[in-house]
């Protein structure tokens, strides 16, 4: 089943040895990462990281988040950063921590050559902005926060369809269905037509439970319950 889904599946993390690993599985288009999760890896030299990461990943696209929160700052950052490599893509949030949009930006960048990931999109007035950024510009994604936005309750599918549609005025922009909770949300994104999801290494790990028989998934737990039940060594 997972060999019939169109979606690219882009690995999310900061463990440069996983990543390494990644590189080798057939079924990773791409790689992204964050400053949250470089922080969580203990990651300290941000470009050393990124540096080492790119002579394991030579090929696929992998995205590179800046972490200024004033234009002038972003843009310098995000030219850096872009030099590294024709495969990276640059992460720019959608609005500064103040809330201000970075439509300027991100077309300014787009326009030159730069490859952007927006991110921490979560409404479809956002996307149409960032839509209309990317228009004319080179090759970028837009990474939705579908898992968040299912975390406040609101169903995400509707949403991205939607942001689907109006991104077709940017034929270069791909959009990510970011931050997935569940393998589900891989089906999910693969049936609206969603270009890509980012999945973690632990979500990663799930994939082999696609299109697994129920019954026999059933008889599984059962087992592992009783084999831990005595592992404990419970007793009535």
């Amino acid at each position: 089943m997972l060999e019939d889904l169109r979606i690219k599946i882009f690995a999310d993390g900061a463990d440069i040895e996983g990543i390494r690993a990644l590189c080798a599985d057939g079924r990773i288009s791409g790689f992204t990462t964050n400053p949250t999760l470089m922080r969580k890896a203990g990651i300290g030299d941000y470009e050393a990281f990124a540096r080492t990461l790119l002579e394991h990943v030579r090929v696929h696209p992998i995205s590179f988040e800046v972490f200024a929160d004033d234009e002038d700052e972003i843009r310098r950052q995000a030219l850096k950063i872009a030099a590294w490599g024709e495969n990276v893509y640059v992460k720019v949030p959608v609005t500064t921590t103040r809330r201000e949009p970075l439509d300027a930006v991100v077309r300014e960048l787009s326009e030159s050559g730069v490859k952007v990931n927006v991110t921490a999109v979560f409404s479809l007035a956002q996307v149409e902005r960032v839509t209309k950024a990317l228009s004319d510009g080179a090759p970028a994604n837009i990474s939705i926060f579908a898992g968040r936005i299912a975390d406040s309750g609101r169903d995400p599918v509707p949403l991205v369809r939607e942001a689907l549609s109006i991104m077709q005025a940017a034929p270069l922009a791909e959009c990510i269905w970011a931050s997935p909770r569940e393998v589900l949300n891989l089906v999910q994104a693969d049936a609206i037509g969603c270009h890509i999801i980012t999945m973690t290494h632990d979500l990663l790990g799930k994939l082999g439970q696609i299109g697994k028989g129920l019954d026999e998934y059933s008889l599984e737990t059962v087992q592992m319950f009783h084999r831990d039940a005595h592992a404990a060594g419970f007793s009535l």
